[in-house]
């Protein structure tokens, strides 16, 4: 039996309009197939909730010249929140993901949701009103946090850094600010949606490494995005390294690759050495600046960071690793550490062609990618066939 097709919707053509791969209706007509009469009922709904405009182009030679198909990015808002343990960035973006107001946040270590939260809702609030949008514009809104996520369920299951948020729905904090849904994921998986018309543009399988206060890794596959069963995939900061020894570890553990090279181990070390830094973006400046202690603390972690990418590398056979967080600033000087264990224990075929990158949004990379969680939620085919009413069951493959 041959499987289903699901039928073409507005929301695949909208997709098509996006993508500029139609830019008439003719050119609907040809890459899907369908008459002229479907063609236009699909693209009509879409110009009549403003998602697309069909305007008149140029004509050359003799007849009318075909109207031209453009996506409307102004039609709607998707809003950011990238929370991290101690500071924040929020973002209004349209929605082709053009940053229209931006706004960064230092914040207390160790606050719960009932005081983050609400104090994001204020903050998105307030840059709505400073470009002068309304929040029933909003189609949608992207919340990234620290430590492992149910995106499904919308909480929090278990972070290392952000203690009292453990099963809390994040939804509901959102509800008085916009009725949009809101998505939820891990702060270093939004890293390695910042990267999908960068670095994964070219590559398919790929590590985002996240060395900032805490270490995490996003890992992509065959160009797609790998939770893991438990949605629990790439919590590298807190496999036992040996290097670790009986070292605490901030989880509660003893051991953890971070007790010794994350970013608040390098400050609880930095201090004990005389420097006075409160969070790794002051040893990151240290080190920049040339204090020896600093930039050996930073090459340090690189090394511990190898080491444990190392299984990583030969386990995945990833053709990149992308490296991004608070300490990417200093990206040489992590990096060289990196390289030195990292080549030294992966296997020869898995490392020999390895790139290992920068990431191409540097610190605005949480932000970016928060917005593009939210925009891949609502602009979904689905979420926009939702929108117009046109929504139309798409039949699963066979198992």
């Amino acid at each position: 039996m041959r499987p289903a097709v699901a039928p073409i919707t507005a929301g695949d053509v909208l997709q098509l309009v996006r993508d500029r791969e139609a830019r008439s209706r003719a050119d609907v007509a040809r890459l899907t197939g369908l008459s002229r009469t479907a063609v236009a009922a699909r693209v009509d709904a879409l110009v009549g909730a403003r998602l697309v405009s069909e305007t008149e182009s140029p004509g050359i030679g003799v007849g009318r010249p075909p109207k031209r198909l453009a996506f409307e990015a102004g039609a709607g808002l998707v809003l950011a929140a990238a929370i991290g343990r101690s500071w924040a960035q929020f973002t209004v973006c349209d929605l082709a993901g053009r940053v229209l107001a931006a706004e960064e946040l230092e914040q207390e270590v160790g606050q719960g949701p009932d005081d983050v939260l609400p104090r994001a809702v204020d903050r998105l609030r307030s840059l709505l009103l400073s470009v002068g949008r309304d929040p029933a514009e909003v189609l949608g809104i992207g919340v990234s946090i620290p430590g492992t996520v149910d995106p499904v369920a919308g909480t929090s299951l278990n972070s290392a850094i952000m203690r009292g948020w453990d099963g809390v729905p994040i939804a509901p904090y959102f509800a008085e600010l916009s009725a949009a849904p809101v998505v939820i994921e891990n702060d270093t998986n939004v890293i390695a949606l910042a990267e999908l018309d960068d670095h994964l543009a070219r590559y398919q399988d790929a590590l985002i490494v996240k060395a900032s206060t805490g270490l995490g890794a996003g890992i992509v596959a065959g160009g797609v995005l790998q939770h893991g069963a438990r949605g629990a995939a790439g919590d590298i900061g807190h496999v036992k390294y040996r290097g670790a020894r009986d070292i605490p570890c901030r989880c509660g553990e003893v051991g953890c690759l971070e007790a010794v090279a994350g970013g608040w181990a390098l400050v609880r070390d930095l201090v004990a050495n005389g420097r006075e830094v409160a969070h790794v973006r002051d040893v990151v400046t240290l080190a920049l600046e040339g204090d020896v202690v600093a930039r050996r603390a930073i090459r340090g972690s690189g090394q511990a960071i190898g080491e444990v990418l190392a299984a990583a590398v030969t386990l995945l056979d990833p053709a990149v690793i992308v490296v991004g967080g608070d300490m990417a600033p200093a990206y040489d000087l992590l990096v060289a550490g990196l390289r030195e264990t990292l080549y030294r224990d992966a296997t020869t075929i898995a490392a020999r062609d390895l790139d290992v990158l920068a990431a191409s949004h540097g610190a605005d990379s949480g932000s970016r990618g928060t917005a593009i969680l939210a925009l891949r939620r609502v602009l979904s085919p689905r979420a926009v066939d939702d929108r117009l009413g046109l929504g139309i069951a798409r039949p699963r493959m066979p198992q």
